[in-house]
């Protein structure tokens, strides 16, 4: 007879919760070593996409509340990583831009995220690890059907 726990645990919403937490447990320590935290590499990225960018557009692109996100680029930008001036186009918002050190930083946390995510997959051969991009891509592509709070 199969337990409750047991049909939890094979469920594949437990699953992939299960194997991201290990995922972004990796591309953290992994990334600890620049001195950020997986939210940093995240702002510092879609800084560097969108930049110059207003600090409330980043925060919205990335669901960030407001107060977190000044947290988090004070850190960014006493690390030498990202520089706030006053927008031009509304001299009231700040406009965020990646400064060199900043791109030098995001270019290594890439690659060890990379060799962080090589290590979560490691057990799968190629082809695998293939498929697996290939269907957990169809899924979050997937349009979203809307739920019983709608």
């Amino acid at each position: 007879m199969t337990s409750a726990l047991q049909r939890i645990q094979s469920m594949p919403t437990w699953l992939l919760g299960r194997v991201a937490s290990r995922g972004r447990s990796l591309v953290a320590d992994a990334i600890a070593v620049e001195g950020l935290k997986l939210m940093h590499h995240a702002v510092l990225a879609a800084t560097a996409k969108y930049g110059p960018v207003a600090q409330a557009e980043l925060g919205r692109r990335l669901a960030v509340d407001p107060k977190d996100m000044v947290g988090i680029l004070n850190h960014l930008q006493q690390a030498g990583l990202v520089l706030r001036t006053p927008d031009a186009a509304d001299r009231r918002k700040n406009a965020v831009t990646v400064t060199p050190e900043g791109e030098a930083v995001l270019a290594r946390c890439g690659a060890l995220a990379e060799t962080a995510n090589a290590e979560l997959l490691a057990p799968l051969t190629r082809e695998e690890r293939d498929h697996l991009m290939a269907l957990l891509t169809r899924i979050h592509e997937a349009p979203q059907k809307p739920g019983p709070s709608a």
